[in-house]
């Protein structure tokens, strides 16, 4: 009888969640539901599982709408009926097309129209007309017996109750970016869109039981069967499971060769027993498609990085998929792929922002666009941004929805029905922490390549990036069995492709970068990554992890790893980070909480670091099997939060601790260290991938310092802000010239070493402008003074301005104020051509006597300011300030414990909450000499000292140490200008 049931799915539409929805069916005693969204399909299989949990049938449909307007609604009878509505639904939404008023005839589809949008005696053989209990009324008169087969009950479900009526319209008015009271009739649902008890439906059409019987019988037409547990993965990378295992075997044995060479024992028993649980797992051509993959970006000379738990993997390193030995760390397979593991493994590959797009264009064209789709994710309404929509909605003033968000715990809103309403309905959007739907989005990097037509599972889409995307997320392609290659981008990796690329040109070196082992053992780059010399190097440049590895006196590969998973959330917020540095500086005083304790984590003294420490902990001293230590492994991967199984496990764990008579001290410590890794955690692998890439970044931070940091500026930087990889730069003593409109190029460019800043870094320049201009400059030559240039570009007077501003005719012999006057004179003269049609006889340009124009020394710094954003000199030389007096970051280890005065160019900050949740912040702050001055700034100093953008502070504080680093407590804090010389 619920043949239009939508759920919070038919975006800013429906408010009910899935689940709620077949919940409140099975509490009215429906025996049968269809759900039908508005041009959307994405939660249909997690529909279908929670109807098989209450026993009911399930029906899968659309409803097509342009618009506001109402097409029809599609019911599929069976399994191919779906594919033919999501292909059709597709094709409409990859072409921008309208729906047509006419539903095509679909095999195994029901097409069915509102009341009175189709006349009846036109109906052709698939299509039906729906009656609402509420237009029973429009019967009168008619009759509808010799249309019994075309006449079907239609009431549809769209919200709970009237509450939820209000957040529709709410959500209606937010969707089309309006007043609520501006909302019109035509853009909502009627209030009577709800569950109406089966009972009371059947009686409203006593007089027309033929359309009872008749919405009965197409119900038990529609037929949908799936079996959940069926893999849905193109089967085969050859041509049978046969072929792909042969190839798989010599791939890895040739692999093993170059890897470990021929008489590695134990390399061989690890290949072979790989081998046989991929082939039991059925995971062979996930392998090969992954290795075809590589093998392309190989052939393209693309960087990548393998990581994620496919570094566990042997094969995986045999095959180049990664650079992770894991016989070097010991990391076991069956954290990547085990019989227990109720989950799909998958590899991660990291490729440049650059090659991506390139490296997915190819896996669309070798499986094809019929098979293959980027991984789609549903982007929800956030609590703040809700409280905003909310009030747009209802005309409140900015300041008003300010004081809503700054006051979240306890706002004072007496008397004001507005700002309460606004509250509870933010509230009911986020009632039981499920949050609302907002929009379809990407998924960071999956990949889906199924066997069948991906139309035979979901709807694609085509957002802005050019790729076919399924209206499925992660979750629900999970469910079916189709599980995702992950082909991601990285901006680190941009900066290692670059560097090599530049390092080439500048320097004629070819670079083997994946020689990671001979990286590990190098002594200069082991004193780099001891003294921390490391901007710029893919996640071991924050001042964070600057902090830890000085306290962990990094130098060696396994330290780094560890680092690398230390401090991440889920460790260093539960107090681990703090124990796994004390224990480390004292190996030789660890106290082991038990013996079981000491056998598996003595690696890590006795802290719980990686997701393995934790499943280890869990199977060896509760005894758990690993099908839950795998449950486990999912809420600690940040990714199934809030998922009741962990609560399931939680109960478990302590059962089985009983069970087994352990110390109830040790077993409450041990879970609190296991439920902080529900937050955010890495595997063993994870952080080993991390950690070759973070290598690779110090070998040529350590041997090409000038040429990597040029590479981190192309690529848009890394953690801090371009400024501060300028400032990296100049300590490698290099030259670095403002752009030049005959060396620079769009992107910064090295020459010898001579750095010309890119003209991207320009505030103010138009793109298209400056890509002509360097055209010119290519097709015809330098430009030999700036009356050359305006004759050349017919330069537009502000954008000369800014050329001539930023330096880039310091070439010239006049001085800037001289060229800027002498622009005006050229430009009032100029005369339009077609591109590049210059005249026969150039016309003498006008003599002008300049006049002598003073100049100052700092200007080119501030013009630089003004236009880059900072200053290429050092920002110290400009400062009209008495700086002698202060102490510097390097002799902070004299002054511990006391006062000192210190000035800092402000680099970066980083605010968190205390435990009661009062703002605080650390800071990174640049001394004269370029060394970093690391602050901390409690709530009571914050308050009354604020940060107040970059540039210059004067710190007073007190320093603190903590194993080797050197920390200031600020006390208090004054920003000074350029030319303020006042303390």
């Amino acid at each position: 009888m619920y043949l239009n049931c939508k759920t919070f799915f038919s975006l800013r539409y429906g408010t009910i969640d899935t689940r709620e929805l077949v919940k409140m069916a099975h509490e009215r005693a429906v025996t049968t539901l269809a759900l039908t969204n508005i041009n959307i399909t994405s939660d249909v299989w997690n529909f279908i599982k929670v109807c098989q949990e209450y026993y009911i049938k399930p029906i899968i449909g659309l409803e097509c709408r342009n618009g506001h307007v109402l097409k029809y609604i599609l019911l599929a009878k069976d399994m191919d009926g779906w594919f033919r509505i999501n292909r059709f639904l597709s094709t409409h939404l990859h072409k921008e097309l309208p729906f047509p008023d006419r539903a095509p005839a679909l095999p195994g589809v029901f097409a069915i129209y509102t009341w009175g949008t189709m006349p009846l005696n036109e109906l052709a053989a698939h299509e039906l007309m729906g009656i609402r209990p509420r237009e029973l009324n429009k019967l009168f008169r008619i009759n509808t017996l010799p249309y019994r087969d075309k006449l079907v009950v239609l009431q549809p479900v769209t919200f709970q109750d009237k509450d939820y009526y209000q957040l529709h319209c709410i959500l209606r008015a937010i969707d089309q970016n309006i007043l609520i009271s501006q909302l019109e009739p035509h853009t909502h649902a009627q209030p009577d869109e709800t569950f109406i008890h089966p009972a009371d439906l059947v009686e409203s059409f006593e007089q027309y039981p033929h359309i009872v019987s008749n919405t009965l019988r197409v119900m038990n037409e529609c037929n949908i069967n799936y079996n959940f547990k069926t893999p849905r993965n193109k089967k085969y990378f050859t041509s049978s499971a046969e072929e792909d295992h042969a190839l798989l075997r010599k791939l890895a044995f040739e692999g093993m060769l170059k890897r470990y060479g021929a008489s590695n024992a134990e390399a061989r028993m690890r290949i072979e027993k790989e081998l046989d649980i991929v082939q039991q797992q059925h995971f062979n051509g996930y392998f090969l498609i992954t290795w075809d993959i590589i093998r392309f970006a190989r052939e393209k000379d693309f960087f990548y990085v393998g990581r994620g738990s496919g570094a566990n993997s042997i094969l995986a390193y045999c095959l180049q998929i990664t650079d992770v030995d894991p016989i070097d760390l010991n990391l076991y397979f069956e954290r990547f792929l085990n019989p227990y593991r109720s989950s799909p493994p998958d590899f991660d590959i990291d490729f440049s922002w650059k090659d991506r797009d390139e490296v997915i264009q190819y896996i669309f064209d070798k499986y094809g666009e019929e098979h293959t789709a980027l991984l789609g994710t549903v982007t929800t309404f956030q609590e703040n941004a809700t409280i905003r929509e909310l009030g747009k909605v209802y005309g409140l003033p900015k300041h008003e929805i300010d004081r809503i968000l700054d006051t979240p715990f306890t706002p004072d809103l007496s008397g004001d029905n507005v700002q309460q309403t606004i509250l509870r309905y933010s509230r009911l959007m986020a009632r039981e922490g499920k949050a609302f739907p907002n929009h379809l989005s990407i998924h960071a990097g999956g990949i889906l390549i199924s066997e069948a037509p991906i139309h035979q599972h979901c709807t694609t889409y085509m957002p802005p990036k050019g790729f076919s995307t399924a209206q499925l997320d992660m979750h629900q392609a999970e469910a079916i069995g189709l599980f995702k290659f992950d082909i991601l981008s990285q901006r680190g990796l941009g900066h290692i492709r670059d560097a090599i690329s530049i390092i080439r040109e500048n320097k004629g070196v070819e670079i083997d970068i994946h020689d990671v082992k001979t990286f590990m053992k190098d002594p200069n780059i082991r004193h780099a990554l001891k003294t921390v010399n490391t901007i710029g190097c893919f996640y071991i440049e924050s001042p964070a992890m600057r902090q830890l590895l000085l306290k962990l006196q990094c130098e060696d590969y396994l330290t780094l790893v560890a680092a690398s998973s230390v401090i991440r959330p889920g460790v260093a917020q539960s107090g681990m980070m703090r124990q796994y540095v004390h224990n480390f500086r004292n190996k030789d005083k660890v106290q082991y909480l038990h013996p079981i304790v000491k056998e598996v984590l003595e690696e890590t003294f006795g802290i719980m670091v990686y997701q393995e420490d934790v499943i280890k902990i869990v199977h060896e001293y509760a005894d758990m099997d690993l099908a839950d230590a795998d449950i486990l492994r999912r809420a600690m991967a940040g990714k199934y939060r809030g998922q009741d199984n962990f609560a399931k496990i939680e109960q478990q764990f302590f059962a089985n601790c009983r069970r087994l008579q352990r110390p109830e001290d040790v077993t409450k410590e041990l879970w609190r260290q296991i439920a902080s890794f529900s937050g955010f955690s890495f595997s063993k692998a994870h952080s080993a991938s991390y950690a070759v890439e973070s290598y690779q970044s110090l070998f040529l931070k350590t041997y090409f310092p000038a040429e990597f940091m040029v590479a981190v500026i192309n690529n848009f930087g890394g953690f801090y802000n371009r400024e501060l990889y300028f400032r990296e730069l100049a300590k490698t003593g290099v030259d670095i010239q403002p752009p030049c409109i005959n060396n620079s190029n769009y992107y910064t460019k090295i020459t010898g070493n001579t750095v010309y800043t890119g003209f991207i870094h320009v505030e103010g320049l138009e793109v298209k402008w400056m890509e002509g201009v360097l055209k010119e400059r290519e097709a015809y030559g330098p430009y030999t003074s700036l009356e050359d240039f305006t004759a050349r570009t017919n330069a537009p007077p502000e954008q000369l301005d800014i050329l001539i501003r930023v330096g880039a005719f310091n070439f010239d012999v006049h001085t800037k104020k001289e060229l800027l006057w002498k622009s005006s004179l050229l430009l009032r003269h100029r005369t339009a051509h077609a591109e590049h049609v210059q005249p026969l006889f150039r016309e003498q340009a006008p003599d002008c006597q300049l006049p002598t124009l003073a100049y100052h020394d700092h200007e080119d710094a501030f013009d630089e300011i003004a236009l880059l954003g900072f200053p290429l000199c050092s920002p110290f030389s400009v400062l009209k300030h008495e700086q002698r007096s202060y102490i510097q970051a390097k002799d902070f280890k004299n002054f511990i414990g006391q006062q000192v005065s210190a000035l800092g160019y402000l680099v970066c900050t980083k605010g968190i909450h205390t435990s009661k949740g009062i703002p605080m912040s650390f800071g990174t702050f640049m001394d004269v000499n370029g060394h970093f001055i690391d602050t901390v700034h409690f709530p009571d100093i914050l308050r009354r000292y604020p940060f107040q953008k970059g540039g210059f502070y004067i710190l007073e504080g007190k320093i603190t140490e903590e194993y080797d680093v050197y920390v200031m407590e600020v006390s208090s804090m004054q920003k000074i200008g350029y030319f303020e010389d006042k303390i």
